[in-house]
């Protein structure tokens, strides 16, 4: 009975399929199949004498022309009850094959694929993708997306893909720019590497950012590459609660080999004299610096400063300081700087290796920027070999703000009474923020009755400066490295020296710094 009840049911679906009235033939069948469902679902119904066959046929033919819809997406056609024979198949096929060829559309590569039952399906999985964004040169490109099936793979991976943050106007971008995620499955694929960037602590909110940036993560093994470069980071000192940062800030190195590539890089890094731990802490606020092409651009890079006079001892200190040194096109930006300098600055060119060595980031610093307050310095009658004196001392002059010089230098002439002299012995001078250092010292100072040198009064710590000012005595401190890693200057951005106040506030942004994509 049930054997019978089957083949009845597949003989019903293969005749709802035709959009063509029914034969004669067909209606007594039908008239019997009607009443058995009917049956079946209720067993109080009518006689099948009463039913008229043609009014089954209208009714069965008007709800399989209704379009039942997901909340979000219109339904396809189903066409999978259709029985058809070996020579059916090959006509639709062909049939199908001329309807993508009508549309510009090579389907050579479809040969080995179970295509629709019919054309019309076919259309519809067509104008799926078109309201989607894809064009005809999408469907050459990758024209097996024209194998998945609207309701089997396409709905389902769009609406997880919108579910984890991928907007609804950025599907189409992402399935052409990744075409293979419709051949995925939800459950089985797509849901463990989503899984698996969380347990990285990668955001919520910002895993739909990741994988638009890098959509090829959703192809990886989980137990293969992406495991590997995340352990291998970790054992050099990078912290894992900073593995997440830096897959949002740059994915990209989930894919890269440990082998062929971070481990080189890492070594490279050793060998100009950088600890392991500093490379780590690079790293985690730069994760970008991981795709910066060994033999290619690092070498050279680095084989270019040296070139222009950078010392090989100072090589880890202008990388630490400005890891982007190692990315740019550095030859052009250094013969263009060091042209600059020596024409407009009257710096000669050992002059500019020390300011490349003590502020790196003036490679890529603008020459009109550099300029203003040079300029500045000029316009207050200093003599030009002593402005070029003061900017091999103190680079970081070159990226301080006008304005902010201009206070502080008519608060020296005006208030503390010093000559330009002190100004050219102590360029630094312009790097300290006037409202929270120098008045507040000088003040302190003079209620003492202490008369120091601009380095004494403020190349000091706070505690170390409250405790001369009790012994009655202010000296200058060692002169140290004018620089660490990660200092006030932070290249490309705001070309200006901060006051300390202002460093405290943006210390705390220290924290989403790996939210911004720093392009070169």
């Amino acid at each position: 009975m049930s054997l019978s009840l089957l083949r009845r049911r597949k003989l019903l679906l293969s005749v709802f399929s035709n959009p063509r009235a029914p034969p004669p033939q067909f209606c007594r069948e039908l008239t019997s199949l009607s009443f058995l469902f009917h049956t079946l679902e209720n067993p109080c119904r009518q006689n099948p004498q009463s039913l008229n066959p043609s009014r089954v046929w209208q009714s069965v033919a008007s709800f399989s022309t209704q379009s039942s819809k997901f909340p979000e997406y219109e339904m396809p056609s189903v066409t999978w009850g259709v029985i058809q024979g070996k020579k059916e198949k090959l006509v639709n096929r062909v049939i199908i094959c001329d309807y993508l060829k009508s549309l510009g559309i090579i389907p050579d590569e479809l040969e080995s694929l179970e295509l629709p039952s019919t054309v019309q399906v076919m259309k519809e999985r067509v104008e799926f993708l078109q309201r989607l964004g894809l064009t005809v040169d999408d469907f050459n490109e990758y024209p097996l997306m024209l194998g998945c099936s609207v309701r089997k793979n396409i709905i389902p991976v769009l609406g997880y893909l919108e579910k984890i943050g991928i907007s609804r106007s950025k599907l189409g971008e992402f399935v052409k720019s990744y075409p293979q995620v419709l051949h995925m499955s939800v459950v089985v694929e797509l849901m463990p590497v989503v899984k698996f960037l969380r347990g990285l602590d990668v955001e919520k909110q910002d895993i739909g950012f990741v994988l638009q940036k890098y959509p090829e993560l959703l192809g990886f093994k989980l137990e293969g590459t992406m495991s590997t470069s995340v352990a291998f980071l970790v054992s050099i000192g990078v912290s894992p609660r900073d593995i997440g940062p830096m897959v949002t800030q740059y994915p990209y190195f989930l894919g890269m080999r440990v082998g062929t590539v971070i481990k080189p890089f890492v070594d490279y890094m050793v060998s100009l004299g950088l600890p392991k731990k500093i490379v780590a802490r690079m790293l985690e606020k730069r994760a970008y610096i991981l795709g910066y092409n060994l033999e290619e651009t690092m070498k050279p890079n680095v084989d270019c400063l040296i070139s222009f006079g950078v010392r090989k001892e100072a090589l880890a200190s202008v990388i630490a300081q400005y890891p982007q040194i190692l990315g740019v096109p550095l030859k052009a930006k250094l013969s263009s700087q060091q042209y600059f300098f020596g024409l407009k600055l009257k710096v000669d060119p050992e002059g500019f290796a020390q300011v490349i060595e003590k502020m790196p980031q003036i490679v890529s610093l603008s020459q009109q920027v550099i300029l203003k307050p040079a300029q500045f310095l000029l316009e207050r009658s200093i003599p030009p070999h002593d402005v070029a004196k003061m900017i091999v001392k103190c680079p970081q002059v070159l990226a301080s703000r006008v304005a902010l010089m201009k206070n502080s230098f008519y608060f020296l002439k005006s208030e503390m009474g010093r000559p330009i002299k002190e100004l050219v012995d102590f360029p630094e001078y312009f790097t300290y923020g006037l409202e929270s250092r120098i008045k507040p010292r000088y003040q302190l100072a003079k209620s003492k009755g202490i008369r120091c040198s601009l380095d004494s009064l403020l190349n000091c710590s706070d505690q170390m400066f409250e405790e001369r000012l009790q012994d009655g005595c202010l000296e200058s401190e060692t002169v140290g490295p004018s620089f660490d890693m990660g200092g006030k200057l932070q290249l490309p951005g705001r070309y200006e020296i901060v006051s300390e106040s202002d460093e405290e506030d943006e210390s705390d942004n220290e924290t989403v710094l790996y939210r911004r994509t720093v392009s070169l």
